[in-house]
């Protein structure tokens, strides 16, 4: 399989205030925009993701790829503008991580089954049903879209665990943005 002809960008790390802000609607599609669905492709991909958001590269588009191919089935990776999910069934505790906290793994319970709707790359209406890690993949990049993280669904105590090693991404993060 040949890659997206975008480029493999810096994934922001937690702390970084991309990741808690709200995405924008999509209204045109852009040349700008399409370079952005290339880039989001060619980063979840390379850097091994199921999903990522475009706040994740620090662009805070209501846009995010996703590889249904990371969860067995045989769709190619896509991009979903402007996503909602219409429909979720069913709870599933399992573990979770995400490219902007690298090497953080927590169990988590999230739908079973989802839909989501939105458009495509191409502006035309687009619908994916999905089940078991591609439901949580899309559950997954939706929150960041709206500005949250795994981790906001984990107990206070657990999170009170992780504080340390939430400051480190701030310090790395930091230290990357100068």
């Amino acid at each position: 399989m040949t890659g997206p002809a975008g480029r493999n960008r810096r994934v922001v790390l937690y702390g970084n205030p991309a990741l808690r802000q709200q995405a924008a609607r999509i209204g045109e599609t852009t040349p700008r925009l399409r370079r952005l669905f290339a880039d989001l492709l060619r980063t979840m991909l390379e850097q091994d993701g199921m999903g990522l958001a475009a706040n994740q590269l620090g662009e805070p588009a209501a846009v995010f790829a996703i590889n249904p191919r990371g969860a067995g089935l045989e769709r190619n990776p896509c991009c979903v503008v402007n996503p909602r999910i219409t429909r979720s069934e069913g709870t599933l505790e399992a573990e979770e991580g995400c490219l902007s906290l690298p090497g953080l793994y927590e169990i988590l319970a999230r739908p079973e089954r989802v839909r989501v709707e939105g458009v495509d790359e191409e502006g035309k209406p687009f619908a994916l049903e999905a089940e078991g890690l591609l439901a949580r993949a899309i559950v997954h990049e939706v929150d960041h879209l709206n500005g949250v993280l795994f981790i906001d669904h984990l107990s206070p105590a657990r999170r009170g665990l992780l504080a340390g090693r939430l400051r480190e991404y701030e310090a790395q993060e930091q230290a990357a943005c100068g």
